[in-house]
């Protein structure tokens, strides 16, 4: 419904913020209301008496009930219950109209998927020059590379770019290419959500104890020591 009817009300709203909240309050109302048709029903509680009150003294005796106000009750409640909407909501089951056609829309987000294809390429090259030792080339591209890392799907293909490194056994770097994966590792992870942790954090597991430099002879540093500190 809102591809079909609501599309040149968004393009309306584009550069005003108040009325786009007010658009996305009106639809979490909806979806809210879809959710949760019917209101909670309050449930009434019923005190536990306190232990030991049988021993006290002065208890009130209780009171006799009125037969006829208690039978008036139920059979109000039961009226009630007979005059009640059905539990379940029938479903209203309608024709939506297809709205304007998905070229549309997709010329509008074109810009974004070349944009996200940029960086993924940059990501791909800089680590490229890296493990090439074309320093000079990847120092260019390093920043755009810490930039990228705020999207996910650049962490993604750093983690899988890394992966294919490891698998062609060069996971050996020299002082330079480690300090470059190092920065690359930490911007990733600094970067990560709670979402991420079981994606793009736990592919990093396996590679962060995967690449190391030889500090001296039979002494070797691996990469976990220092990007451990990530929560």
């Amino acid at each position: 419904q809102l591809v079909a009817y609501e599309v040149k009300r968004m393009k309306a709203e584009e550069g005003n913020k108040q009325k786009i909240l007010r658009h996305i309050k009106e639809l979490a109302e909806k979806l809210y209301k879809n959710e949760n048709p019917y209101p909670a029903v309050a449930m009434h509680k019923v005190q536990k008496p306190t232990e030991g009150c049988h021993l006290r003294l002065h208890q009130k005796p209780f009171p006799h009930l009125d037969e006829g106000t208690v039978q008036w009750i139920i059979d109000q409640a039961t009226a009630k219950l007979q005059t009640a909407p059905p539990a379940v909501k029938a479903e209203k089951k309608c024709m939506v109209p297809s709205g304007p056609p998905i070229a549309a829309i997709l010329e509008r987000n074109g810009n974004a998927l070349a944009n996200s294809a940029r960086r993924l390429e940059v990501v791909r090259n800089c680590i490229s020059y890296v493990f090439e030792n074309k320093m000079l080339e990847a120092k260019k591209l390093f920043p755009a590379v810490l930039r990228a890392m705020k999207g996910r799907a650049a962490r993604h293909c750093l983690t899988q770019e890394l992966h294919l490194h490891v698998q062609q056994n060069r996971a050996v770097l020299d002082h330079q290419q480690f300090d470059f994966i190092i920065r690359m590792m930490n911007c990733c992870l600094q970067d990560c959500t709670a979402m991420d942790e079981h994606g793009i954090a736990a592919a990093l597991l396996p590679l962060v104890t995967a690449f190391c430099r030889k500090l001296s002879p039979g002494i070797t540093q691996f990469a976990y020591s220092c990007v451990q500190e990530h929560v």
